[in-house]
């Protein structure tokens, strides 16, 4: 986790949302959460990163955010940080996706929502992958997917982790796989599906900067 402990984060992050309530700042309009679901080797990671950063946002990757939803202790500690009313919101909320969409949540899945309806409470957030998208209320929420050509993927990935053209490919088909079946296993629903998303980039044909710059125009900033 680049060095850094998940225990060590998540007191940052805590720390870091008590400051923000305490300080109780006037925003012009608050943003959205904005929600990053990607293709392998889309460019998806870096844009998440450089947005986050042009809009001074809280960045949750994938890797943490499943790392989180792995712990009960977490999941407990991260709806800890919520007042009664935000806490009761988010039940609500979760019951009704829930019941909505025929879930039959083990687990994970709970400590997931739990975290991502945490971390969305709070607001000011980018999340990537783990379904963030389905997970947090139509209000409040901006949910982009970035896409682009399998060659140019393949060599990314290539390019990325060193590895031959044809390993890169197989990765890549492979984790392609992996996230749809996540999808379907939990949500029932089709990660590829653009009704799910409401703005989908093409980084083959849009860069990386350009990209960035289409999501805060959609965003009205």
């Amino acid at each position: 986790m680049a060095g850094k402990t998940l225990e060590k984060m998540i007191d940052e992050q805590v720390k870091k949302w008590e400051m923000t309530r305490a300080e109780k700042k006037v925003k012009k309009g608050p943003l959205p959460n904005i929600t990053i679901s990607r293709e392998p080797g889309s460019g998806g990671r870096i844009v998440a990163q450089k947005l986050a950063e042009r809009l001074g946002l809280d960045l949750f990757h994938q890797e943490i955010i499943h790392e989180m939803a792995k712990s009960s202790k977490v999941s407990t500690r991260l709806l800890a940080t919520l007042d009664e009313r935000a806490l009761s919101v988010l039940q609500d909320w979760i019951s009704t996706f829930v019941d909505r969409n025929h879930l039959w949540p083990d687990q994970y899945l709970k400590h997931l929502m739990n975290v991502i309806g945490s971390i969305g409470k709070h607001g000011g957030a980018v999340m990537v992958g783990r379904g963030a998208n389905f997970i947090l209320p139509p209000e409040g929420r901006f949910r982009v997917r970035i896409v682009a050509p399998l060659e140019m993927r393949v060599e990314n990935v290539a390019r990325e982790f060193g590895v031959t053209p044809d390993e890169a490919k197989r990765r890549v088909l492979r984790t392609d796989s992996d996230r749809r079946a996540f999808m379907r296993k939990y949500f029932h629903a089709d990660i590829t599906a653009p009704v799910n998303y409401d703005l989908v980039i093409n980084t083959g044909t849009v860069s990386i900067d350009a990209a960035v710059e289409a999501i805060i125009g959609a965003l009205g900033r």
